[in-house]
């Protein structure tokens, strides 16, 4: 017996390891698509929870400047203050829908002279690719704004900003073009209205409630596992019925006959019946 596993260990032992290794492998990519399942349900969750609050001011969810959690992303917040107009900005590579446009950025000095950034929308590319046909001017004067509340995004890369532009909305490059301001560096707002009303470019809207595909892909890596235990096995089991067809020729013998289920006879055919009924 001892003999025998020796062999099998030495001719099977590699295949094994291997098969131990992509069973693992395919263990840890399921493990992350899990955990990318539960970040894409609990960013359904924030929406959910509030997306459709009362809004409330905005030093009740961030105190400090840099303040920010991630469970009040999307929370409605009321500010009121002036536009700096002359410091809007443009952010780059903002597809809607399938179209290529920018985000209208412009930053929002509130009573105590704070600065907060709103997102007043997204606007088409021009005719020129460069910048777009036509940008809605923010209202001039004081104004009551309702905004949801974003994370600062991270940098891209090397990207650079040129003047008037930004490749992402991180708002401490932002501050740094506002130099001399108080900035809020934690969050910004995409706008959800403005009093006294102004034209704005396409607002946002409420995120679909998709968790993507990371369940379903979770499961596959785990059938994949188990499959290649089941290939292994096959494959040893294969290699043993064409031994003992081997052996049984050059003995001279019939070859082995494969096992075969046995057939179910009337008697058993009418027992199933009886039980189905009794």
């Amino acid at each position: 017996m001892i003999a025998a596993i020796g062999r099998f260990l030495q001719r099977w032992g590699g295949y094994l390891a291997l098969v131990i290794v992509f069973a693992i492998a395919c263990a840890l990519l399921s493990n992350w698509q899990w955990e990318r399942r539960a970040e894409a349900v609990a960013a359904i969750q924030r929406v959910v929870d509030n997306y459709d609050a009362k809004p409330v001011a905005l030093d009740t969810v961030l105190p400090e400047l840099d303040s920010w959690k991630l469970d009040d992303e999307w929370t409605p917040v009321t500010l009121t203050g002036r536009y700096l107009r002359a410091d809007q900005t443009l952010v780059r590579n903002r597809p809607l829908e399938g179209n290529p446009g920018w985000e209208v950025l412009v930053p929002l000095q509130l009573d105590d002279g704070r600065v907060f950034l709103v997102d007043r929308g997204w606007v088409s590319v021009g005719d020129t690719q460069d910048l777009p046909d036509s940008i809605p001017a923010a209202p001039k004067g004081e104004v009551t704004v309702v905004a949801r509340l974003k994370p600062s995004e991270p940098t891209i890369g090397a990207s650079t900003s040129t003047k008037g532009q930004l490749a992402s909305i991180h708002l401490p490059t932002v501050a740094e073009h506002l130099a001399g301001e108080q900035v809020y560096t934690g969050a910004y707002g995409l706008l959800a209205s403005e009093t006294p009303s102004a034209a704005t470019a396409t607002l946002s809207t409420k995120p679909d409630p998709d968790e993507g595909p990371h369940l379903s892909y979770a499961l596959q890596w785990i059938a994949f596992g188990i499959l290649a235990f089941v290939g292994l096995v096959w494959a040893v089991r294969r290699e043993r019925r064409i031994a003992r067809e081997e052996a049984a020729e050059r003995a001279g013998l019939p070859a082995p006959e494969p096992k075969r289920p046995r057939r179910k006879t009337d008697a058993d055919i009418e027992d199933e019946l009886l039980d189905r009924v009794g």
